[in-house]
């Protein structure tokens, strides 16, 4: 953790909806005007696409069955240690951008599933942004966890995660039904192993729960819609969050726990600005203290 150069870290599994809450900072960034360094987690990956088809190869040879991305072996974990740990020292780093699809391919000039050069993080940010699968990740060799001075979690449902993935993979990147199945099949232990004890580490949760049959997400023909379902927001500290005036903004929404609100899903987004736009204020203001 550090005043000088805070961190925020949104860690969920693939397909959770991280990006869209690296779109509300996004907007909070614009809004209030802060310099923050954006991170990818798909960057601190240990191979590019071709490579990690052959490692997986690979390990199937050597008898390893569950090598996947959520696993320490398939990232660069101490790499991205280093680099939480080098910015809140001294608000440096190094680090690369991973190219998703075509239009990230033309904007880098180069082929798409490949990783940029390693480059240094811009001087003069204010905060420095992570989003990926391991933002509080804690293994015998690292802790990431420990360098984030705000740790959000992201984390649907099990079924709706896997309907989530099963359209994403099968309409955006045509894989076959079998394909995407495998894919989870293979990478559970990891999940249970890596991916779900970070939520135990964060200290804002969002959890999307549908009010729709989600009870077979294998046949599912749709996503299940915001206005579907509920968002479950648990808080590690309480202390200091306003619930009476998130229960008066967020029309519809109640509190199950002393530390836990409940939003209508269409109004997630709104509760992100109106939870997270103090706590970056605040982060902010303690830097310029410092």
């Amino acid at each position: 953790m550090s005043v000088k150069h805070p961190i925020v870290a949104v860690t969920g599994s693939s397909g959770a909806g991280t990006t869209t809450v690296m779109k509300s900072f996004t907007h909070i960034f614009r809004r209030e005007k802060i310099n923050a360094q954006i991170v990818e987690g798909d960057a601190f990956h240990r191979y590019d696409r071709i490579g990690m088809r052959e490692a997986m190869k690979q390990s199937e040879r050597d008898g390893i069955v569950n090598f996947s991305h959520f696993g320490p072996e398939a990232n660069l974990l101490e790499e991205l240690e280093a680099l939480f740990a080098s910015y809140g020292a001294s608000g440096g780093g190094q680090f690369r951008h991973y190219v998703h699809d075509e239009g990230e391919a033309a904007h880098y000039r180069q082929d798409a599933g490949t990783f940029t050069q390693w480059e240094d993080v811009a001087p003069g940010t204010d905060m420095m942004f992570y989003e990926g699968l391991h933002g509080a990740a804690v293994t015998g060799k690292v802790d990431i966890a420990r360098h984030a001075d705000l740790l959000v979690g992201v984390v649907p449902i099990i079924n709706l995660e896997w309907i989530q993935k099963l359209h994403r993979d099968q309409t955006m990147r045509g894989y076959s039904h079998e394909a995407v199945v495998d894919t989870i099949l293979r990478r559970m232990p990891d999940y249970v192993n890596y991916i779900c004890p970070q939520f135990s580490r964060t200290h804002v949760n969002f959890q999307r729960v549908p009010t729709v049959d989600t009870s077979n997400p294998f046949t599912a023909r749709e996503i299940p819609r915001p206005d579907e379902s509920f968002v479950v927001i648990r808080f590690t500290k309480p202390k200091g969050i306003d619930f009476p005036y998130l229960l008066t903004m967020l029309h519809d929404s109640f509190m199950s726990r002393p530390n836990v609100i409940v939003v209508p899903g269409g109004k997630m987004g709104l509760a992100m600005q109106l939870i997270f736009t103090p706590m970056i204020l605040q982060l902010r203001d303690r830097r310029a203290r410092a």
